[in-house]
This record gives structure tokens, sequence and C-alpha cells, in this order.
């Protein structure tokens, strides 16, 4: 199934194997002007993300994991801080220059999918190229819905599918152009177990060919599969652990809901892409 993916992953090359494609500094982000306490959603984040790295963000509801994300992304604007994609400074931008930037650089899946209800899978799948984006050859595209397991579905629209094959078209979407950056809001939140293990092993495929997953999940047992896990809360990194224990990943969740009040502390920025899991 993922034989044709693996190849083209495989030969993709990587210009510099010590790139930060993704830096977060010191960033803050306030919803409305601050005007009750609480208001501050996140609080002085920083975070490195290396080319080849996996890094799964987890929390508790309200910790800010999803605004991390669309604050990485660009797709919110940060009140403090600095973001910087592969050496380009985002709070500096202006719209079409950051519209040009995500296009590029980064593959985004959303929680809520994002498909275009008048397009087929195909088309969805191959949004970028028909919005002056990454080009993708149709070839590309249906072996990116042939490694999600919709082999078949290429002429199917949105509304003739369940959640979770909408969320498939929405990480082929995402695979299809080989972005530098993939950016993932709970990727696997409307599949079943075994389709889960299929994406996340996509992904590993991804990261072992030098491409960057930032990826916000609710369950120990994906964010396993990441080389670090970054837990939130309140706004703030509370703690960080490696990925490849789901029970030690649980715990440390567990723990966070037991003890909400404790001293945040910054994770270790640089995890090798080498690092087992």
């Amino acid at each position: 199934m993922m034989t044709e993916r693996k190849a083209t992953m495989q030969h993709r090359a990587i210009k510099d194997p010590y790139a930060q494609p993704l830096i977060l500094d010191k960033i803050c982000y306030d919803y409305g002007r601050r005007q009750k306490q609480g208001a501050r959603v996140l609080d002085e984040i920083s975070l490195e993300c290396q080319a080849g790295t996996w890094t799964a963000i987890m929390g508790p509801s309200g910790a800010g994991k999803s605004t991390l994300l669309y604050c990485a992304a660009g797709l919110l604007q940060v009140r403090q801080g600095r973001v910087a994609i592969a050496g380009e400074d985002l709070t500096r931008m202006k719209e079409k220059e950051l519209t040009r930037l995500r296009r590029d650089h980064i593959g985004f899946v959303f929680q809520d999918y994002n498909l275009v209800n008048a397009f087929t899978c195909l088309q969805n799948t191959m949004l970028s190229s028909l919005f002056g984006g990454r080009k993708i050859s149709a070839q590309a595209a249906l072996s990116a819905l042939s490694n999600v397991g919709l082999e078949g579905y290429a002429n199917t629209y949105p509304a003739d599918m369940s959640g979770g094959q909408q969320q498939r078209v929405a990480i082929a979407r995402s695979l299809a152009a080989s972005p530098e950056i993939i950016m993932a809001d709970e990727p696997t939140g409307a599949l079943d177990t075994h389709s889960s293990r299929e994406v996340m092993d996509l992904f590993d495929l991804a990261v072992r060919s030098g491409q960057t997953i930032l990826m916000v999940t609710h369950d120990p047992n994906v964010a396993a599969r990441a080389h670090r896990v970054i837990f939130l809360q309140d706004g703030r990194i509370q703690a960080a652990c490696p990925g490849g224990d789901p029970q030690t990943i649980a715990q440390q969740l567990a723990s966070m809901d037991a003890a909400p009040n404790q001293e945040a502390f910054s994770p270790p920025l640089a995890v090798p892409s080498d690092q087992p899991r």
C-alpha cells in the first residue's frame, strides 16, 4: 500500500540536515485585549523543530494546543515573540507573504478537515496546484489517496464520505506535495485504530525523509510515535519527554490534571532525528 510513497520519499534530498524549519521564540497570544484575567492563551512559548523531527503536543482541553499550532503556521498573529519558518520571520510579513510561505512550506491537517465540498477527492488532494502553490501531479495525488486507503475514491465528493474518510483526504492532501513541515491538528481523531496506525506509518516515512512534523493529539499511543512530546497547560510548556512509551506519556498527562498549578519549564529544544522509539 505504501511502496510507491516510500520509494518516492527515500529519494527526497535533504538540503541541510541541521536546518531548523520552525522556531518559536517566546511567543504570546491573547484573545481580545486581555480585559479580564485569564485571556492570555499562550505565554512565552519557545520551541525549535529541526529537519527530520516529529514533535507531539499534548495537554488538557483549553491548554492552547491548537492555538499554538495556528500561531506556528501564521494563521493567528502572535501578540509578542517571533515565529520563523525556513529562516523567514512570520511576524514581519503581510498576509500575501504569509499565504505564499504557507503554500510553499507547510502541509496542514485541520481538525475539521477543511475540504472544498464542490471539489472531488482528487481535486482536494491537488488543491495546492489548483491555487498556484506546489505542483502536484494527478499521479502523485492518486498515490497519496491510495496510501491512506482511498483508492477508487478520486471522483467522490466530501458530502458522500464519512468523517473518517474526509480526514484521510485531508491527510493525503498534506502529504501529496511533500512539504517541508506538516502541521497536524488531531490527525487521527476521526480514524479507527488500524487507519491511525497506517497514517502514523506515513508520517514516520515523512520524518525519515527529512520532513518536520508538529502534531496536536490527545492519544498517548499516537504521541508515542513522535521523537518528543511537549505538554501544555494554562498556555505554558509544563513538561516534555521523549516519545516511545505510551504509558509514560499517559502518566505525565494524568499528573498534569492532578497538579494544574505546577511551575512551567522549558524542554530540550533539539531532538536528534535518529532517536530510538
